[in-house]
């Protein structure tokens, strides 16, 4: 059985986005690609309502082309729990407030049993310093956390990463 890996939004962005000219985004956005080319076949991708919502969003042609690459991706529903679940990720403060949507994203994953939340959002999400305090949130709210990396974190041994 495959393991789950929700994709935040960040990622889809960095997937269909022109490239940057900026050396680490682009970077970014290569091993976005890399890590997407095989990404179906060794995990069971999904996402949720939150996600088509922000990808949807902003420029028409970039937003269909993110709509789009997300059109195989399994939508897991946002339920009661997981809207609890994020409030008790903002009010314990590992999550700021002005980053509602990143509590969102975290507890439909965890409330959804999704392993990995795969991200480049390091400032809210994939930041290490603040990694301990949402685990901590979510198993005193009952849940096993969800494992939340970037997509270089979820390449195989031996593929290409364009930072290398």
């Amino acid at each position: 059985m495959k393991s789950k890996v929700y994709i935040e939004t960040t990622v889809v962005s960095y997937l269909t986005a022109w490239p940057s000219r900026d050396v680490v985004i682009a970077g970014y956005q290569q091993t976005t690609r890399e890590w997407w080319r095989d990404a179906a076949s060794r995990f069971d991708l999904v996402a949720s309502q939150l996600v088509l919502q922000e990808a949807g969003a902003g420029d028409p042609a970039a937003a269909k082309d993110r709509l789009a690459a997300l059109g195989s991706v399994t939508l897991l529903d946002a339920t009661e729990e997981a809207a609890e679940l994020a409030e008790q990720l903002l009010a314990s403060g590992a999550i700021p407030a002005k980053a509602a949507e990143d509590a969102g994203h975290i507890a439909i994953a965890v409330t959804n049993g999704v392993e990995y939340l795969v991200t480049w959002n390091c400032r809210h999400i994939a930041n290490a310093t603040m990694r301990s305090h949402i685990e901590r949130i979510c198993r005193n709210a009952g849940y096993e956390p969800t494992i939340i990396c970037t997509p270089d974190e979820l390449m195989e041994p031996g593929d290409e990463i364009a930072n290398d």
